[in-house]
């Protein structure tokens, strides 16, 4: 090292790079580590150094995890993955240092050892990201979750990286360097059931409102999910957003869904349509927003969709067509039309693959009608660069859109429960909603029984009813009632869907050990045995004890007396 460094071999590095391939090779397998744990070292020794000198020591420190990845690395696989995170974040702050030090002074040196930094940083997401691919699964899931827990996002613990100095500039910068750096380690990722992949303690970080405030960080938690949803290497058949002519020359790869797969859906999938549905109101989305939600709802449908779910991403599909028309958040024209477009191209696609005939003709229809009358509605349209965008949405026939009451006839009559259709689909609210800085989706949604103005007005009725005080009363009263119902309805649904299944179960067997009990209690006062001359047994202290009884002081019922 002493050599290397007093002639400044570093930069550039091509002598360092072949003296630790020729040690790497040198040596045994199982003392590979040794070499590793070295370069890290020498890394700690150097961090003050010049960007360049850092990265070809990174560098360095590729060429040798390259060569034992695929052996013994023993016990420095979470060293080498803590000291890059280290070093990452110590990039970031002289990158920020550099910046605010300038004040436009001295403009092309800043601009120049800013680059600099930004060598350091793809370095280290390199090497993390070649380091996590080479490891077996198991270790893998332990540098996916090592890493999730350093992602700075509101609510985390204190193992996530301090960005406390960094700013609001700093903590992005973090954010975005360790999402690249995770997506790099997911990728290629195969897990048995979806829970290995996405367990709670990784899932709920990554789908954080921390992490939806950046477009780039948006399109880096999408790209994460596909990694790991993705288990039959559908994705690239669904790279950009179009609407598809017919799915089944797409050739997708598909498994029955697994029972662990619809349980996770069950207690997890209300996080994913929320992921989405908020995704989908941010003004900031480009087009690389729009593919890949889309892309999420696809593989979403291909991996984990069973009849129930099919529902849910039918009711999601309907909102989010409502978020366009409605406009509640005052979304640009380009996001509206942006939306309508991912609703057409994911319902042709949901329809091709649940293959229900008249569900597949109301769709086309609309679609038909889109391109002879509003084709900025349609992704081939409004995605181009010159596309002539409509004034407003308020005038449009309701040919033009999606209809539920269309949708459930058509699935209805092929064995579809579609009872839950009606209902429309509000995203659950969460406690970091009300901790972000970001407006709660409190303020934001509201439910839409209707799903256009005007969509049911034949069953409307003219109700009128003479208004007195006792009327106001009854009513004011009633109101009370039904928000306490739902209030209570929705924290039952909330604690089923949230709650550890040992809490509810717990709690469940407390409820039917004090009915059993009480159930007892009852019985034995109304259901006695008849007496006995050998005698009734009491317990007393653990003991048994018989109590006999003459028959001549026994007491018969009338009927058994001769």
């Amino acid at each position: 090292y002493r050599h290397l460094d007093h002639h400044r071999l570093w930069d550039p590095n091509e002598f360092a790079v072949s003296c630790f391939k020729i040690i790497m090779y040198s040596i045994q397998a199982q003392y590979s580590h040794h070499v590793i744990q070295e370069i890290l070292g020498h890394l700690d020794v150097r961090k003050r150094d010049s960007p360049r000198v850092r990265a070809g020591i990174i560098q360095v420190l590729l060429e040798a995890v390259a060569i034992a990845a695929k052996g013994s690395i023993g016990p420095t696989v979470l060293e080498v993955f803590n000291t890059l995170l280290k070093h990452l974040r110590i990039s970031v702050d002289f990158e920020l240092g550099d910046r605010r030090s300038s004040a436009g002074s001295a403009t092309f040196s800043t601009n120049s050892k800013e680059s600099d930094e930004r060598i350091v940083q793809n370095a280290i997401i390199q090497t993390i990201g070649f380091f996590g691919s080479n490891l077996p699964d198991y270790q893998r899931s332990e540098i996916m979750m090592f890493i999730m827990g350093k992602v700075p996002v509101l609510g985390t613990t204190s193992q996530s990286l301090d960005t406390s100095h960094l700013g609001d500039l700093g903590t992005r910068r973090i954010q975005i360097m360790l999402l690249r750096s995770l997506l790099m380690v997911t990728s290629g990722y195969k897990a048995t059931t979806i829970t290995n992949a996405l367990p709670p303690p990784f899932l709920d970080p990554l789908l954080s409102p921390s992490l939806m405030e950046d477009s780039e960080l948006r399109q880096l938690v999408l790209e994460i999910l596909h990694n790991l949803i993705d288990r039959h290497d559908n994705r690239a058949k669904l790279r950009g957003i179009r609407i598809i002519p017919d799915v089944s020359d797409l050739k997708i790869k598909r498994d029955k869904i697994s029972r662990q797969d619809v349980s996770f859906m069950k207690k997890h999938g209300q996080q994913l349509y929320r992921h989405i549905y908020l995704g989908c109101k941010e003004e900031d989305n480009v087009q690389k927003n729009f593919e890949l939600l889309f892309t999420s709802l696809a593989l979403t449908t291909i991996e984990l969709a069973n009849e129930e779910v099919v529902i849910d991403l039918i009711r999601l599909a309907i909102a989010l067509q409502d978020i366009a028309i409605i406009n509640e958040d005052n979304l640009p024209m380009f996001n509206r039309c942006g939306v309508m477009a991912l609703v057409a191209a994911y319902l042709n696609f949901l329809s091709q693959m649940i293959a229900v005939p008249a569900f597949c003709q109301h769709v086309s229809k609309v679609i038909e009608t889109r391109s002879l009358e509003a084709s900025y509605f349609l992704p081939e349209t409004i995605f181009k660069d010159k596309c002539n965008l409509p004034k407003s949405l308020e005038k449009h026939e309701k040919n033009l859109f999606f209809l539920t009451n269309k949708i459930a006839e058509s699935l209805g009559g092929s064995g579809y429960s579609v009872e839950r259709l009606s209902v429309p689909y509000v995203p659950q609210v969460t406690d970091e909603d009300r901790l972000s800085r970001r407006k709660s989706i409190v303020d934001t949604v509201s439910i839409q029984v209707d799903i256009l103005p005007g969509n049911n007005t034949d069953d409307k009725v003219d109700n009128t009813e003479e208004i007195t005080f006792e009327a106001l009363k009854k009513a004011i009263d009633n109101n009370g009632l039904e928000e306490q119902e739902k209030e209570k309805r929705r924290l039952v649904i909330e604690k089923f869907q949230k709650a550890p299944f040992e809490e509810i179960a717990a709690q469940c067997e407390t409820k039917a050990n004090l009915l059993h009990d009480r159930l007892a209690q009852i019985l034995e006062l109304t259901i006695r045995p008849p007496p006995s001359p050998s005698g009734t047994m009491t317990i007393t202290a653990g003991h048994a004890h018989y109590q006999s009884v003459p028959v001549y002081e026994m007491k018969f019922p009338d009927l058994c007396v001769y």
